[in-house]
């Protein structure tokens, strides 16, 4: 079949759910992962056409996007801040909110004096988007990435090993006064961040099907009446934690940024800030421990 064809079909099916700008997107991730061919090669040779068995491929991929499931899943791969990491229905799809949490800290710590020294938790990795990155962009760093599952911690490991970064991985529970115990142990951070579940039950109507209905709902979701338990056990955590001087960064429901800074303040941060991201949402807040 030539690919320009397919990719009618692709619009046929999928514009009306996804639109027509993220169907061409889809199409091209399909034609970069399968075929290894640049959508510039689309252009340049438009009649263009692949075999039968490439052909199918791309229809089943085709019935998974008409059910609403992420492309990322689908292709078992996805590009966070320039870099490669696998994923799968054990972890959470790196967000563009999240880059710009990771954009925060690496401009803060090579412009301060203490790069050579910076060691950094990371609480809740997921894929291991944040700390590879960091790693990755702060080679001098000595990075931590803790996780409840260990289902996420094996894809953060093969995502480290894929981007040759070197982590110390923790399977801990930071709600778990133990994971603190052992922490204690392990080292006092210059930097702790976070990006924890904080999606309220009653925001559920918000989410898309494509999330709601296959990324973890561990990693998404807290009550209604404690939507910040993360937020408080991690902000006690960082005040025994850190170092003097020490910054502690999350990622927030832009709902509840007052709410969030709060805790920083009463628990007597100082420097604290509620940042916007490029959507104008509350999304990152920072303190420093005095």
């Amino acid at each position: 079949m030539v690919l320009k064809e397919l990719q009618n079909i692709f619009h046929i099916e999928l514009d009306a759910i996804y639109g027509q700008h993220e169907v061409n997107s889809f199409f091209y991730l399909c034609t970069e992962h399968y075929l290894d061919i640049a959508r510039i090669q689309l252009t340049l040779e438009p009649e263009l056409a692949i075999t039968k068995p490439e052909t199918e491929t791309f229809f089943k991929t085709l019935e998974h996007l008409k059910q609403q499931k992420p492309i990322q899943y689908l292709l078992g791969e996805t590009e966070f801040f320039g870099l490669p990491f696998k994923v799968n229905a054990h972890v959470l799809i790196p967000r563009p909110e999240t880059e710009e949490l990771v954009d925060l800290i690496i401009r803060s710590v090579t412009s301060s004096a203490v790069e050579k020294s910076t060691e950094i938790l990371d609480i809740g990795t997921g894929s291991g988007c944040i700390a590879i990155s960091l790693a990755k962009n702060l080679p001098n760093a000595k990075v931590y990435a803790l996780d409840v599952s260990p289902d996420a911690l094996k894809t953060a490991k093969q995502n480290a090993k894929l981007n040759n970064v070197d982590i110390t991985f923790i399977e801990a529970n930071i709600l778990d006064q133990t994971c603190h115990s052992a922490l204690d142990a392990e080292s006092t951070f210059n930097i702790i961040v976070s990006n924890p579940p904080y999606v309220r039950n009653l925001e559920k109507q918000e989410i898309q099907p494509n999330v709601l209905d296959n990324e973890p709902h561990l990693a998404l979701f807290v009550e209604d009446d404690n939507p910040l338990i993360f937020y408080k056990a991690i902000t006690e955590f960082a005040v025994k934690n850190l170092k003097p001087k020490g910054q502690l960064y999350f990622e927030i429901n832009q709902y509840l940024g007052k709410e969030t800074k709060q805790l920083l303040v009463d628990a007597e941060f100082e420097a604290i800030e509620l940042l916007k991201d490029l959507n104008g949402n509350d999304r990152m807040l920072k303190g420093t421990k005095i």
